[in-house]
């Protein structure tokens, strides 16, 4: 029965990952009278969560172990043992991205990986969701070349879920994923819109109550900007996001360092 109860509703749902699964670029709001800037991340999986949750009619319990800056074998090695003892019912195994920007890609070895993860849970029972990676190059220029690499990876996330038999969402084949006004700031995450979109778009999958197609409409054709605004827009990004992960990758660091899990138990779900 995929782990569903009785009443066709997944009682505990974990979410593992990188980091747009754990949130970013997605703050919660700080609250009433602390100061501002406490790093705490929202995002699709929370959101999803409250689809979830709504959905059954509460008592649903949600982990989330995703670390930012974790590659698909990573994930694998550190995050499945873990999910695994939280007796999910429904899991999102979501990775990839950061396995496309390293040098050395062996999509093969990151497909099998992801197959590996998927296939782990639905042995115990549980419903796995994955989703391909949407294209980059209209949010992120410098990224362009790699969208060869990148439509290959999406095929074997493909091929992964549909040998395991784990629920695919094709986020690629939607443009309305490539709307950089569905991006963050940096260019390699999405913003609160942009993760809210995931989450229907994961609750319309998964076949929740209420749940739409809505979430794959455009957006209104945006306005034109002149080239000045382009142009110091490019710089600035530059500047504060592509000079920074250029330096972590030369002292071979990672955003995740010293990173552990937001929700690493199954808890309550909070709702807006």
């Amino acid at each position: 029965m995929n782990g569903r109860d009785q009443g066709g509703a997944w009682r505990r749902y974990v979410a593992i990952g990188d980091s747009t699964t754990e949130g970013m670029d997605d703050p919660w709001p700080d609250p009433p009278g602390t100061p501002g800037g406490t790093g705490a991340y929202r995002g699709w999986a929370d959101r999803f969560a409250v689809h979830l949750d709504v959905a059954r009619g509460g008592g649903l319990e949600y982990a989330n172990l995703a670390v930012r800056g974790r590659t698909t074998a990573a994930i694998r090695a550190e995050q499945v043992g873990p999910a695994l003892a939280l007796r999910p019912h429904l899991v999102t195994v979501v990775s990839g991205m950061n396995d496309l920007l390293r040098p050395g890609l062996d999509l093969a070895e990151v497909g099998d990986d992801l197959h590996a993860m998927q296939v782990a849970f639905i042995r115990t029972g549980a419903t796995v969701v994955s989703f391909t990676l949407p294209d980059l190059g209209t949010v992120l220029p410098l990224a362009r070349p790699l969208r060869r690499r990148l439509l290959a990876l999406n095929d074997h996330i493909r091929d992964a879920s549909d040998r395991s038999g784990a629920l695919l969402l094709d986020l690629a084949a939607w443009p309305v994923a490539n709307d950089p006004r569905l991006w963050s700031a940096d260019r390699l995450h999405a913003n609160g819109a942009g993760h809210e979109r995931i989450a229907a778009a994961l609750a319309h999958r998964v076949g929740l109550p209420g749940a739409t197609a809505a979430w794959q409409q455009p957006l209104p054709p945006p306005p034109s900007r002149p080239r000045g605004e382009v142009l110091a827009a490019e710089w600035s990004w530059t500047r504060r996001h592509l000079g920074p992960w250029l330096l972590r990758r030369l002292r071979r660091r990672s955003s995740g360092d010293g990173i552990t899990a937001k929700r690493p138990r199954p808890l309550p779900v909070t709702r807006d």
